[in-house]
């Protein structure tokens, strides 16, 4: 499976994900994004997506542990997993350009927006890698 997750840059980026190597990725509350992190197998690939002003994929990331409790979550209910950096792409893919293309109307980047976790289906992965190369290196 793909993914993708969502950050906002000041609170961690990517770059602070390739500087520590391997991250726990927690703290997701939302019902529908801790589904998708729960079905998050070692081995998947995900897009790492910078929110707020950047509003960007911007690397990809691999899921490097099973899904567990999550350890800042007293009740036991939510997920977490760790996370390993692989690559940078090429160049940002905005939201604005994917939004732009019309085979993205139904990808959740483009329908759940506020969605921090979602999955990202072959077709739509191939597209924003190629994306990624179209622009040129960032």
């Amino acid at each position: 499976m793909r993914w993708l997750v969502k950050e906002e840059p000041s609170s961690y980026s990517y770059g602070d994900l390739e500087r520590d190597g391997r991250t726990t990725w927690a703290g997701v509350r939302n019902p529908l994004a801790q589904m998708h992190l729960r079905s998050m197998k070692k081995g998947d690939q995900v897009f790492f997506y910078h929110t707020g002003s950047e509003k960007a994929v911007v690397g990809v990331a691999k899921v490097v542990s099973a899904p567990r409790p999550d350890p800042a979550d007293k009740t036991g209910k939510l997920h977490a997993v760790d996370i390993a950096p692989v690559r940078r792409l090429a160049s940002p893919v905005t939201l604005a350009a994917i939004k732009a293309d019309p085979s993205f109307t139904d990808f959740p980047l483009v329908r759940i927006s506020r969605l921090s976790v979602m999955p990202v289906g072959a077709r739509e992965w191939a597209a924003i890698e190629a994306m990624a190369r179209r622009l040129g290196p960032a």
